[in-house]
């Protein structure tokens, strides 16, 4: 009797620890052999953020009213076409709350979806741009001529100055993460989008005084959260502004972000030569790398001068911006201060292609397609706008994009 009480103690002592033991090993960042063990079954991540150019902002894309699977799903076909195969993709707290059946029902046609066309999406859970003060229902229209005017942040500026509201957040998280954990069509899991953005140019005024403190504090938990549903997916959080070319030149923010990523990635905004001096100073991680928002051509940042970098250091690329639509993200950042009601931007900011699938510029839908090698492979070019009845220039965006509203 003794020896079986002894047994059946030894026995539960081992399983309480291997239990132990995987529950750690689920809640910790990767290892480097993991994270470039995981990086070595990818192929060369290029793709877009990407939001359907009927929605204005995340949740006109995802709720119920207004979910298109149609559009979304001509849209990535253009995306293919290109030889892209991965889009960052934003949800939003308040669409769970709402409905998390539907919600999760609705992430699931997006997936099958984009597994149509070969592309594996990143989702991100929270973002800090723009409009502090989300509310769900029906969303308001663009203000004419203005950059990105409908995004909304997640979580807003209420629920993050109320601690009682956290268990809702960590609901959200744990859920998502949780529902699609070990769904191959997930590429990876983006915690929250530059945390520390007060957007001084737009809303500044209307953020929390104490936001950066409250992100800091918030996000570490993010982590934990997505860690603890167990993902097989890799989490991450870009930085994006400042010096990352030692720990000591960084931003608390900056620190917990790169620290707590089992795969690191950026944003950048600036010419060849900077693309190229932050990826050197990312490099010394020993990670993979992945820069999860480029392409701004105003402002030097352009498909020609970036992807060649890239590719050289086998850095994934997803620029801002698709299709031109309600986001109106062709529009340049200083459209804030002066909207372009009355003319034109010299050059579009972001964006590939018109809403009606016709190319911005041709020439770049080439490059992009000799560097993910479709062009090799032969694959149809991009849908000609003129094919379509548009004649032999397309209508402006500040033509096209009223008929979303």
């Amino acid at each position: 009797m003794n020896r079986l009480v002894i047994a059946m103690t030894l026995v539960f002592h081992i399983s309480t620890a291997a239990a132990a033991s995987a529950a750690a090993a689920v809640s910790e960042r990767w290892s480097e052999q993991k994270a470039n063990d995981w990086y070595r079954g990818q192929p060369w991540l290029v793709g877009s953020n990407y939001n359907p150019a009927s929605a204005i902002n995340q949740l006109e894309m995802w709720q119920a009213d207004t979910f298109d699977p149609h559009r979304i799903d001509r849209e990535l076909g253009w995306a293919e076409s290109l030889g892209m195969n991965t889009m960052r993709v934003y949800l939003h707290d308040l669409l769970w709350q709402q409905d998390a059946r539907g919600f999760k029902k609705r992430i699931d046609t997006f997936l099958q979806i984009a597994q149509r066309h070969n592309i594996r999406p990143m989702f991100v859970l929270f973002d800090s741009c723009w409009d502090p003060f989300p509310r769900l229902g029906r969303q308001r229209p663009p203000t004419p001529g203005v950059h990105n005017s409908g995004w909304v942040q997640n979580p807003g500026a209420d629920a993050l100055q109320d601690p009682a509201q956290y268990p809702r957040l960590e609901a959200y998280v744990k859920g998502v993460v949780g529902a699609f954990a070990r769904d191959p069509r997930v590429l990876a899991w983006d915690v929250w989008n530059e945390p520390d953005n007060t957007n001084n140019s737009s809303y500044g005024k209307r953020e929390p005084a104490n936001k950066v403190a409250l992100v800091q504090a918030l996000l570490p938990k993010v982590f934990a959260w997505a860690r603890a549903a167990g993902p097989q997916q890799p989490l991450t959080c870009a930085v994006w502004k400042g010096d990352w070319s030692s720990p000591e030149k960084m931003t608390a923010m900056d620190r917990i972000q790169i620290e707590s990523s089992d795969v690191i990635s950026f944003h950048n905004y600036d010419n060849p030569a900077e693309f190229e001096k932050r990826v050197k100073w990312l490099l010394p991680y020993n990670r993979p790398i992945l820069c999860t928002e480029y392409m701004a051509r105003g402002n030097r940042s352009t498909f020609q001068g970036t992807l060649p970098i890239a590719k050289k250091y086998r850095v994934a690329a997803i620029n801002w911006g698709l299709v031109a639509g309600k986001t109106q993200t062709y529009l340049p950042w200083d459209s804030w201060q002066r909207p372009y009601t009355d003319r034109e931007p010299s050059v579009w900011f972001h964006e590939v292609f018109y809403p009606n699938g016709l190319p911005y510029r041709f020439t770049e839908v080439a490059f992009i397609r000799e560097m993910t090698g479709k062009a090799a492979a032969g694959a149809a070019p991009a849908r000609d706008g003129r094919r379509a009845g548009v004649g032999s220039r397309p209508a402006t965006p500040l033509r096209i994009a009223p008929s979303f509203r």
